[in-house]
This record gives C-alpha cells, structure tokens and sequence, in this order.
C-alpha cells in the first residue's frame, strides 16, 4: 500500500501540469459531495465509471453552449460515464436552469465555492475526466468540443486500472 502510494505521488509530480494548480494527473482529486434524489452520494462513490466533472455558469456562454455536450455525453455512454456539473452561482440560479431546460444532470451548487477552491477553478468552464480507479486523466481549462469530450472518455475507460502494491 505504501509503494502504491509512493509511485502515484512521485507520477503526480512528474506529470504535466493540469492548468489548476491543485489537480493533478494519475491522482484522484478531492472529493466532494454530489446531492441526489436519494441522498447525498460522493465523488469516490462513482468509482468504477469514468467521471466527467464540469465546472460552468449560467452567465457563460461558452459553458451553455457545451451543455448539449455533456448531455449527449450521459446518454452515449450510459452508465459507463458519471456526468457531474458543478457552478458556484448563487442557490438556485443553477438548478433553475437546469429546471427550465429538463437537463438530468447531476447539479452540485457550490455557491460558496467550497469545491471550486479546491479544484483551483479561477474561471469556467473547466471540466476534469478521472478513470474508473478515480485518477484525473484529462483536463480542459476553457470550452471543449464534443469530439474532445468523447475522446477524452474513451482513453479515460481504456486507462488501466491502479494497482496496489
């Protein structure tokens, strides 16, 4: 357990930098809790599927325009992929929008930026994509596209599983 740990902190610093100083690739950024219909559910619960964190506003344009995205993301994959949108835009204002455009995605209003200060997100979008064992494997600081979303979970599901030691 401890060379495990060792060898994905020394592959951490290693690693390219993210573009958010606190995220790192090869290492599970931090947790947080996800509101659900059926209680409170957390980021390393969903370990097991690729994750698709994004961080938007409804001020954004750009981030509006790459909400269609993340929606034909879930669908496309199913439940293979967790598609989990995160704003930090008063309580409300988001899952109004989301209301008012019957999007399903899983909404965390973080209108304290509590999740925002530790994903080190300065302005959006941001969107993070961890492997099923929970470590970050891509990172797009500013808008994507759809074929860079698609690709980025196709290598985040074909990336093997961590293995402890």
């Amino acid at each position: 357990m401890l060379s495990a740990l060792i060898t994905a902190a020394l592959a951490a610093l290693a690693a390219p930098p993210t573009g958010l100083a606190t995220i790192h690739y090869g290492a599970p950024p931090p947790n947080f809790a996800i509101p659900a219909p059926r209680g409170t559910r957390y980021l390393r619960d969903l370990r097991g599927k690729v994750v698709v964190i994004d961080f938007w506003a409804t001020w954004c344009h750009v981030c509006t325009e790459e909400m269609d995205d993340f929606v034909r993301a879930q669908q496309q994959f199913g439940d293979r992929v967790a598609v989990v949108m995160i704003s930090d835009e008063d309580p409300g204002v988001a899952s109004g929008y989301f209301h008012a455009r019957k999007i399903g995605l899983p909404l965390v209003e973080d209108s304290v930026d509590a999740i925002f200060r530790l994903y080190s997100i300065a302005k959006v979008p941001d969107t993070v994509v961890l492997t099923p064992d929970g470590s970050v494997s891509y990172v797009s600081v500013g808008g994507l596209s759809m074929s860079e979303l698609d690709q980025a979970i196709e290598r985040a599901q074909a990336a093997p599983a961590a293995t402890s030691g």
